[in-house]
């Protein structure tokens, strides 16, 4: 019997059982504490997950806080809630009272980002019941093939397309002023012909 080869044959067995457990799905205790010790020395691809739900109170520091717990997290993008202009202006001396609707959020382990999802999923996002969150759920989505550079796109073009919203709204608006000062220009001009034709009919039947 080749005993080199018999532990050879029983390390690759155990190699094998090692990665198998691995891809178990783990519950959120474990996976919170083996999430850091799970760094390889190869480039780990990120992960992207969207948040369709954001409760009040939330911001980007919390968020990180949470999901920090989690894993290693890189870039957070929280939309903000489109308000009135009046609104706006009152919120933005009161910085805690905007809402941010939808999020995305980077983590810099794309297997982590997988399996964060299914762990959270219509979780409660607190099980504290002094927290703000404790009526909250979680609403996630892992992002296959989503990059960061596709969020920066789209923001970029709902930029655009604001812009271009705007300078059309503007040009309108200047369009309706030029129309209503031709009309007011040209209603005075009218007055002033009618008051000289009147001035010089009453000037004719006062010589005849």
């Amino acid at each position: 019997m080749n005993v080199d080869s018999d532990a050879a044959s029983d390390e690759e067995v155990q190699e094998e059982a090692d990665a198998s457990d691995d891809d178990d799905e783990m519950d959120l205790a474990n996976f919170k504490a083996s999430s850091s010790a799970t760094i390889q020395k190869k480039k780990r691809k990120k992960g992207i997950i969207y948040i369709s739900n954001i409760p009040r109170h939330m911001n980007v520091t919390r968020l990180r806080e949470i999901l920090g717990e989690c894993g290693k997290i890189g870039r957070v993008y929280l939309q903000p809630e489109k308000q009135s202009s009046d609104r706006a202006k009152k919120n933005k001396r009161k910085r805690y009272n905007i809402h941010f609707t939808e999020g995305w959020v980077e983590f810099e382990s794309k297997r982590v980002a997988k399996q964060i999802v299914p762990l959270l999923n219509n979780k409660q996002i607190s099980t504290r019941k002094s927290s703000q969150f404790y009526d909250s759920l979680w609403s996630m989505k892992y992002l296959p093939r989503f990059k960061w550079v596709h969020l920066t796109e789209r923001m970029n073009y709902e930029q655009a397309v604001h812009k271009q919203r705007l300078q059309t709204e503007v040009s309108q608006a200047r369009k309706e002023t030029t129309f209503f000062q031709n009309n007011l220009d040209k209603s005075e001009y009218l007055k002033k012909q009618a008051k000289k034709a009147k001035k010089l009919d009453q000037n004719r039947t006062f010589f005849m």
